[in-house]
């Protein structure tokens, strides 16, 4: 009967080195020491964040963990394990790069983890948000988190009217991780600052839930209307000021780009996605990313604590909401 290697075997037996690209070039980063390693040093290795980058790159791919499982030559049950954090050896995790076509930098968590399915980088975020301390977020207009129950309706139109060839799985697999990513941040309800850009509010309101502007007229109205209840939604808990929900109004220029800031207990992270979910989404072309490199961390917290200190807060954004949805 083969045993699975322990963290010491794992650790004197492999030195790798892989290659990340920086700013000044590529340069060799070598994630394992060999034969000499200290007990101590051992549980630098988190076969459980290990695990977690494994299910999300296997979901981005559409396999089953038995397809996984029958690649590899081994059971189901080994992969949900592995997906656990079972120890793996490094020549298990090469072939699975290979088969969820990434690299095994990613998989290691060796610089920045890139995730072109949107499917695996919001089951990254479910996974991030789990055990997070805090969450400082800028969404493209709003966080999913935020919005209504009737919005996931809308979303799966907006998704289908913009992405016709979206492949109905592929759909169902979206639509499925993002309810799933709402359930679990109700349930655990970590703090969260969420920044709100009021033009893209104003955007939102003005075109509505649509995937495209080419739509008749009494469905733009309609879809019009679902977006202005969502921003009443808003409105709604900036009055009501719950204890781990601060939301800021800012009528500044925003950045591009969505981004997440998890605050957790061993290691804070900050995730940068080009994909959308409000008016006119994306989910078709673009690459997220992943790190927890203390710069980024440090120049993105930084970042949502500028805009923090510019935003409008409570009643006062809450009317400047009102006053918006008055005149678009």
């Amino acid at each position: 009967m083969r045993t699975a290697p322990n963290n010491a075997d794992f650790e004197q037996k492999l030195s790798i080195s892989v290659q990340i690209s920086s700013g000044t070039g590529i340069r060799a980063f070598s994630f394992f020491r060999l034969m000499n390693a200290k007990p101590s040093k051992l549980r630098a290795v988190d076969f459980h964040a290990i695990g977690e980058r494994l299910r999300a790159y296997r979901m981005g791919a559409s396999l089953r963990a038995e397809d996984v499982a029958a690649q590899l030559g081994v059971s189901r049950a080994a992969v949900y394990r592995m997906e656990k954090g079972e120890i793996v050896k490094i020549e298990t995790l090469e072939r699975l790069a290979h088969i969820l076509d990434t690299t095994l930098a990613s998989l290691l968590g060796v610089g920045t983890e890139y995730y072109t399915s949107p499917v695996a980088y919001i089951e990254r975020m479910r996974q991030l948000e789990t055990d997070a301390t805090r969450i400082m977020a800028h969404f493209e207009p709003i966080s999913f988190l935020l919005t209504s129950d009737e919005y996931g309706h809308y979303l799966e139109k907006m998704l289908q009217e913009a992405h016709p060839d979206l492949d109905p799985e592929r759909m169902l697999a979206l639509m499925k991780i993002l309810e799933e990513r709402k359930r679990a941040f109700a349930r655990r309800r970590p703090p969260i600052i969420s920044l709100i850009g009021l033009r893209e509010i104003e955007r939102f309101v003005h075109f509505g839930l649509v995937g495209r502007i080419d739509l008749p007229p009494a469905v733009r109205m309609e879809r019009s209307l679902a977006a202005r209840r969502e921003v009443e939604r808003i409105i709604g808990l900036l009055r009501e000021h719950p204890m781990d929900m601060q939301i800021g109004i800012v009528d500044d220029s925003m950045p591009n780009a969505t981004f997440q800031v998890f605050e957790r207990p061993n290691a804070s992270f900050v995730a940068i996605s080009p994909f959308r979910f409000g008016e006119l989404p994306n989910v078709a072309t673009g690459i997220a990313q992943v790190t927890s490199a203390p710069e980024a961390v440090q120049l993105y917290t930084k970042m949502v604590e500028n805009l923090w200190q510019r935003a409008y807060k409570g009643e006062q954004a809450a009317e400047l909401l009102s006053s918006m949805l008055k005149v678009v």
